[in-house]
């Protein structure tokens, strides 16, 4: 089905596009807002390039979507405790959210989206990759789907393999908070069932998700190894790259990401959104 009141530019075969022809700071019509929403399940991330926004705007364009929800561990922005900064300077060498994951997948109720707004931009590098997890599902074999499908994983806040969540959270520039909730764990299908296309991804969040349920960690390290390795093919991914007034949207339920550290003395800001689920 073609589109009408916008333009739809893909990024890569497997994911992704860019969405032009539409001015986010403005109404957008009944028609314009489905067209977009379509574009969010077929592309599973969709950009918007040269959208020149204050908090406000984008908070009410990812509302559009459903109920903000604020990072646990970060303090929010003062006026917009739902948006939190994320700014890495030029004499930083650590970036935020530089291996692969899906936002939050350690919650009960993992968040449907996450948005990003560009501040401001190196001059090379600082993009996101993310990879189709309907993909990494369908090209496993009949026998590892079998296996898969009525298995369930426990996805964990601890970032244990990253030295803990306190380490790598006092490592940050952030305001931190809620550290209380460093353990937070959640059992969920690695097989999941999208709410909305009815289609089926492996559901792989490489930093949150530690072991099988009933198994131990170390039984379940080699199917977790090849399973990461498997979802983040480079068949199955895209990469968006960023400029001033970029807005990036992307379905949580469906795709994993990370973003690239490769703009060592420049700065990256950026402010972050996410966008609730009502059920998983």
């Amino acid at each position: 089905m073609s589109y009408q009141t916008i333009s739809v530019l893909p990024l890569s075969g497997a994911m992704g596009a860019e969405i032009t022809g539409v001015d986010l700071s403005r109404n957008l019509s009944n028609r314009t807002l489905k067209e977009i929403q379509r574009a969010f399940l077929e592309y599973l991330v969709i950009v918007f390039h040269d959208q020149f926004l204050n908090p406000a705007d984008y908070k009410l364009f990812a509302q559009k979507f459903g109920e903000l929800v604020p990072y646990p561990f970060v303090e929010g922005l003062l006026e917009h405790p739902e948006i939190f900064e994320i700014r890495k300077e030029p004499g930083e060498k650590r970036n935020f959210g530089g291996n692969w994951h899906s936002d939050m997948s350690f919650t009960r109720i993992p968040p449907l989206g996450t948005m990003l707004y560009a501040l401001e931009v190196p001059s090379k590098g600082g993009d996101t990759m993310l990879t189709n997890l309907y993909l990494a599902y369908e090209n496993l074999s009949e026998g590892m789907k079998s296996i898969l499908n009525s298995m369930q994983g426990e996805y964990s806040a601890a970032l244990k393999h990253a030295g803990g969540r306190e380490a790598v959270m006092n490592a940050t520039r952030f305001e931190i908070q809620n550290l209380d909730r460093a353990d937070e764990a959640s059992f969920h299908p690695i097989v999941r069932i999208h709410p909305e296309t009815g289609k089926r991804a492996l559901y792989v969040s490489s930093g949150h998700l530690s072991r099988f349920k009933d198994m131990t960690v170390e039984e379940s390290k080699p199917i977790l190894n090849f399973l990461r390795d498997h979802a983040t093919q480079p068949d199955f991914t895209c990469r968006v790259n960023y400029r001033k007034g970029s807005l990036v949207l992307w379905d949580n339920r469906c795709t994993q990401h990370r973003a690239l550290n490769d703009y060592h003395g420049e700065r990256r800001v950026m402010h972050r959104l996410t966008i609730s689920a009502t059920h998983f």
